[in-house]
């Protein structure tokens, strides 16, 4: 039998496992994890039922079953505490804050290592993964979920959505290069249909970052 991350995993802490490139032993796109785990919350509590799209914002419904100080209950609180807006907007906030709150549950869990140093007194932090075979095989499910040979509707869902929003900025664990994300269009735009306006907010938040990076 496959071993996987359990179903009961959340998106976040999945997506963050899914963000490590095991042969450079470390995460790979840094600068754009807080965007991904933020999306992640995001369609978490729009699948649950907890957000609505209303006309391309978000807007609170029920509250949560999440654990306090989740970052799925840290931005159900900042939508529930404010006007209509973006998904944008929310995609892009705290981005700092996200990593470090699935990080450090991820640590709690005994799932990663966190080792902290100074070098040339600069704080620097090296995040390990206790069981990579998780990362590997997580990758491999959402690897082929992009490829395809599998229906999309057959699909778990978790897999689904972590497979659109992983397309959306094109992590390289598991579609590393840009001319794939070219040839999968239709399929990926097939896996995003449940968190549409999540996926797309994603990719425009992290092209906008990239161009500004660039420019």
């Amino acid at each position: 039998m496959e071993t996987q991350v359990k179903q009961t995993e959340s998106l976040t802490r999945s997506a963050f496992l899914l963000a490590f490139d095991l042969r450079k032993e470390k995460l790979t796109q840094r600068s754009e994890l807080g965007y991904l785990l933020r999306a992640a919350a995001l369609a978490e509590l729009l699948l649950a039922g907890n957000l609505a799209d209303e006309s391309g914002k978000a807007r609170a419904l029920t509250h949560p079953a999440a654990e306090p100080g989740s970052l799925r209950a840290v931005v159900w609180e900042q939508i529930s505490n404010s006007p209509p807006r973006s998904w944008r907007r929310w995609v892009q906030k705290d981005l700092g804050k996200a990593v470090r709150v699935v990080r450090d549950e991820l640590a709690a869990a005994r799932m990663i290592n966190v080792e902290r140093r100074h070098i040339l007194l600069f704080p620097v932090e090296r995040i390990t993964p206790r069981k990579a075979y998780l990362s590997r095989r997580l990758a491999e499910r959402v690897g082929r979920a992009i490829r395809g040979g599998q229906p999309v509707g057959h699909l778990d869902e978790d897999v689904r959505v972590l497979a659109a929003l992983a397309a959306a900025i094109r992590l390289k664990t598991v579609i590393p290069s840009w001319r794939e994300t070219r040839l999968r269009r239709d399929r990926i735009q097939q896996l995003s249909a449940p968190v549409e306006p999540i996926a797309t907010a994603l990719r425009k938040s992290v092209e906008a970052a990239r161009a500004a990076a660039s420019g």
